[in-house]
Formats: structure tokens, C-alpha cells, sequence
């Protein structure tokens, strides 16, 4: 699980955010790298989507800010039967939807029926468990086909939300996607805030939704804004002037170069949000390549050496200007069930010792392909180049389009590749099967595949005692570990600046931004 010390920095920032007493009113204007694309939760796939979806529509369950652990949003109170194959939620009395509507059963029942529709969006399979959805008062019953421990980690991701079904059946539309995409330029949900202007690819205006349900610190219903505006200012020198000069109030993704400049502005609040990103890079780790030439990389040994010899602190303060910690696991030290193994700590005398027993020659050339122009790859790149050397090892870098590489990767036409990865859902389910089960995407592509992780992996999808799973997703990681499909490097954190006035704010582990208690102190 979440080391306590990350779960403290989370609340710490939170509170240091949010330390004087709430005030209602104004409009926060906020500084964003690029425009949403389409604000729905079933079809979109895009962060930029998701990471503001939670503003506008809000699901059965949610996170609590800084911990692992779940409490009821527009479900008052759920429990799972005895046999763990049926889950039963009890609806918020009162809740209405942003247009007057109020919130029903057959509202979630058509909202997760939709969610969970094979032939909907991307994210369908984490509501896969389910058999059947009913919609009796303020009840909804689920029936499952099996036990599922992840499924209120997945009743509170974006993809479950709740949307008005007449509302969203009288949209017009020649099939569900059409009347997605026409439904999201008008959005209508629960949450905090409701769409009142968009000028794609320049601005988004957010107001307050009048009918919102949760209450404040002062008893009165949240949230304390009355309006969030988004510039959308691409060019990172664009949105820190703006932020300096008190244009904007608030900027997303700040170059971790300016970190350190931001930090000692005493108008701004420079924050890190802890964040699941981990940035890695895969090994082909078959006996042959794309083009039927042998491959060093499926040994074993090789693959310790090499992440033996890689010094992940010096490459975090290379690119990463100090403002990252070394990786631990295939999982982020922010997923929940995070059990930090022994690793590769930076030993040269240990990867030449590996690289002697692995009898691949001297001077043996490795191919680490990454995207053409993207300075931090390319310098991350060089910097292995010089480590390895020592080792004896000849790292040869190829640039290439950002789609041709991708291209290559998903055909497993590589020998290494620069991959970095952010959670969707609280759970460790996502990034383990992708990881680390070879059926999901070959385990990254690499090849890795254990039927010893498979079985184990099988079991925890089932293990409802989070004690039992932990310990499951404890040998999955150190198994995982051992055999080394990857270069293990570094976590990076979500880099927010904004100006001292704004308190409250929350970017959680997952990226989804959190405007709901955020208020400007005059």
C-alpha cells in the first residue's frame, strides 16, 4: 500500500494550500499546456479529459484525498454480499443533477450499463465483473460473476460516472457515440460545476453549479468559487510570465528547470503532487529481434547489469533537476499495494560482475530508440550512453517520429524504448496487467512472461481480503523485479505553480484536478 509518508505529504500539501479559512466568490483563472478534446467519460481517452471530467460529473464512490481508502459520493452508504458477488449502494437522498433533474436508480443503471458496453470507449473492462445492473428505489444492486476486489476502485474512476438518461437519450445522435460527442459540448451532471463556455483550443469557463450537493466548512453548499476560467497557453514561458505578473492565478506543468526558480518567488506557491507517473525504459527481452537478428537482451544477467550500472539519482538531477525518486517497483510508491522491492541500486562493481557472468562480449551494441526532438529522452539518452560504457556496453541511439516509434514499439519492432506510465484507477489491478501479465499487451511489449505472476495475478483479481492481496501484489512485484524486463528508473511528481492567494487546490495521484474547495483569500 501507499508508504505513510506519501499519503502525509499529500494531506501536507493540502493543507498548506487550504490553511485560512475559506472564502466564496471570484473566478480562478488557470493556465493549462493544451485544450480538452471531449468531456465524456465513457469515450474519451485523453488525459486532458479526464483530468477535468471529475468537475462537471461525479460517481457513486470516491477517493479520499491523500489515503487509499473510499467513501460514498452520490451512493450514502455500499457493502458487498457474503460471497462477495453482489454489491448493493444506497442513493444520497437530494441530489440533483446540474439542470434541476433529480439523480435515480435508473440513472446509474443506465450509466454503468453504458460504461460497461463492449462496443463503448476504452475503458469498459474495469466494470467487466459485472453481470447485471438493477435500478430498485434508491437502491442499485450489483451482481457480479465473480468476487471483485477492484470494483470500487473502478466505481470511483472517471469511466463510472452518472449522467441524466433522458437527458442523454434526447440527445440527438445516429448511435451512442454521435450523442456522446454532441451531449459533451452541453455536459450535464452532479458535480461542482457546469460548462458555460468553450473556445476550443483558446478558453473553458466553468461556473458554479447552484444545486451542488456537498456542503463547505462554512455549512454552505460548495463550491466557494463562482467560476474557473482555463487559458490555454501551450508554450511554457507563456504560462509562467502570465502566472508572474498575476495574468493567470494558477499553471499546469511546470518545467521541472523552473522549479527551483518558482520555489523562491515569494508571490507564488510552487507545489509537487505526489503523482503515479513512473518513467521506465522496456527491454525486448525475446531470444530474437523484429529483423531475426540474436538478442543480447534476453539474458538475464545483462538485464541486471545494465540497470546496475545506471545511476538513476544523477540521471533525476539531470533531467529531472532533482525533483523525482528512484522507482522501487513496476508500480508507482502512489498506487495502492506498492511494496518497494531491493531493486538496483547504482553499483558498477556489481553490473561488471553481472556482465561478466551473462558471457555476452565486450563492446556488445544495444539500440535504444526515442523520439526524435524530445530533449529530456535525448539528453536521458546520452547520459546512459556514458554509463554504460563503463560497463562495456555500446549504446547505439536512435531518434525517430513520435508515431513511428510508437508504431515500432506496439510490433515489437525494438530492441529498447523510453515508455513512462500514470495510473487511471486507485488500484494496482491496471498497471500490473499491462505490466506484468504477457495476455495484456505482452507485458509492455517486452515479453516478459511468468506463470507464477499469471496465477498469482489471477488470484488477487478475486482476493477480497486486502491483507491476502497486498501480500499477493508483494510477490508479483519482487518476482517481477528479478527478472528485470525494464530499466527501472525514476518517479516524477505533477508540477503546479499558483499564485499564494489560491488555497485548496488538489491534484490527486491519478492527475485529476481538484477545483471543488479551492477559494482565492483576499
Amino acid at each position: 500500500m501507499r508508504k505513510a509518508a506519501a499519503a502525509a505529504l499529500s494531506l501536507a500539501l493540502t493543507a498548506a494550500l487550504a490553511s485560512a479559512a475559506p472564502v466564496r466568490g471570484g473566478t480562478l483563472v488557470y493556465g493549462r499546456y493544451a485544450d480538452s478534446l471531449l468531456l465524456d467519460p465513457v469515450y474519451t481517452d485523453a488525459n486532458l479529459d479526464i483530468w477535468i471530467l471529475t468537475n462537471l460529473y461525479e460517481t457513486l464512490i470516491e477517493r479520499v484525498p491523500g489515503s487509499d481508502t473510499f467513501r460514498g459520493a452520490l451512493a450514502s452508504s455500499y457493502a458487498f454480499s457474503k460471497d462477495g458477488k453482489t454489491f448493493t449502494l444506497t442513493l444520497r437522498p437530494g441530489v440533483k443533477f446540474s439542470d434541476g433533474t433529480p439523480l435515480t436508480s435508473a440513472d446509474v443503471k443506465f450509466s454503468l450499463d453504458r460504461a460497461r458496453n463492449p462496443n463503448h470507449g476504452a475503458w469498459n473492462a474495469l466494470l467487466s465483473s459485472i453481470r447485471s445492473v438493477a435500478a430498485r428505489g434508491n437502491r442499485v444492486v450489483i451482481t457480479l460473476s465473480q468476487p471483485d476486489p477492484t470494483l470500487i476502485a473502478a466505481l470511483a474512476t472517471f469511466n463510472s460516472a452518472i449522467l441524466p438518461q433522458k437527458r442523454y437519450a434526447a440527445t440527438a445522435g445516429k448511435d451512442d457515440a454521435a450523442r456522446a460527442k454532441a451531449f459533451a459540448e452541453k455536459p450535464v451532471g452532479t458535480g461542482p460545476f457546469v460548462l458555460s463556455e468553450w473556445k476550443r483550443g483558446s478558453t473553458m469557463v466553468l461556473r458554479r453549479n447552484p444545486l451542488y450537493w456537498k456542503k463547505g466548512e462554512d455549512g454552505q453548499a460548495l463550491p466557494y468559487l463562482d467560476a474557473i476560467r482555463f487559458e490555454i497557453l501551450p508554450d511554457d514561458n507563456t504560462r509562467i510570465l502570465k502566472l508572474q505578473s498575476g495574468e493567470i492565478q494558477g499553471a499546469e506543468f511546470i518545467p521541472f528547470a523552473r522549479v527551483g526558480e518558482l520555489k523562491a518567488n515569494p508571490q507564488l506557491n510552487m507545489v509537487l503532487f505526489p503523482s503515479t507517473r513512473r518513467n521506465f525504459i522496456v527491454f525486448n527481452t525475446r531470444a530474437k529481434l523484429g529483423n531475426g537478428a540474436s538478442n543480447p537482451l534476453a539474458n538475464l544477467k545483462l538485464r541486471q547489469a545494465l540497470n546496475h550500472a545506471t545511476d538513476k539519482a544523477a540521471l533525476i538531477r539531470l533531467v529531472a533537476f532533482g525533483n523525482g525518486k528512484e522507482s522501487r517497483s513496476f508500480l508507482a510508491s502512489t498506487t495502492p499495494l506498492f511494496a518497494a522491492q531491493p531493486g538496483y541500486p547504482y553499483n558498477l562493481a556489481k553490473a561488471r560482475e553481472l556482465f561478466k557472468a551473462s558471457g555476452v562480449p565486450a563492446n556488445t551494441a544495444l539500440t535504444l530508440q526515442i523520439v526524435a526532438g524530445n530533449a529530456d529522452q535525448i539528453a536521458l539518452a546520452t547520459a546512459l550512453q556514458q554509463m554504460w560504457a563503463a560497463l562495456g556496453v555500446r549504446l547505439n541511439i536512435t531518434q525517430l517520429e513520435s508515431a513511428t516509434a510508437n508504431a515500432r514499439y506496439a510490433a515489437n519492432d525494438f530492441q529498447m524504448q523510453f515508455n513512462y506510465w500514470t495510473d487511471d484507477i486507485a488500484d494496482p489491478s491496471q498497471g500490473t496487467a499491462y505490466a506484468a501479465v504477457y495476455e495484456n499487451a505482452e507485458s509492455f511489449h517486452t515479453g516478459f512472461r511468468s506463470a507464477r505472476v499469471d496465477a498469482l495475478f489471477a488470484q488477487s483479481q478475486k482476493e477480497l481480503d486486502r491483507a491476502k492481496r497486498a501480500a499477493l501484489y508483494r510477490q508479483i512485484q519482487g518476482l517481477h523485479m528479478q527478472a528485470a524486463p525494464m530499466l527501472f528508473l525514476y518517479e516524477q511528481p505533477f508540477p503546479v505553480a499558483l499564485r499564494r492567494s489560491v488555497k485548496g487546490f488538489v491534484q490527486t495521484p491519478l492527475g485529476t484536478n481538484l477545483f471543488v474547495n479551492t477559494f482565492l483569500e483576499k
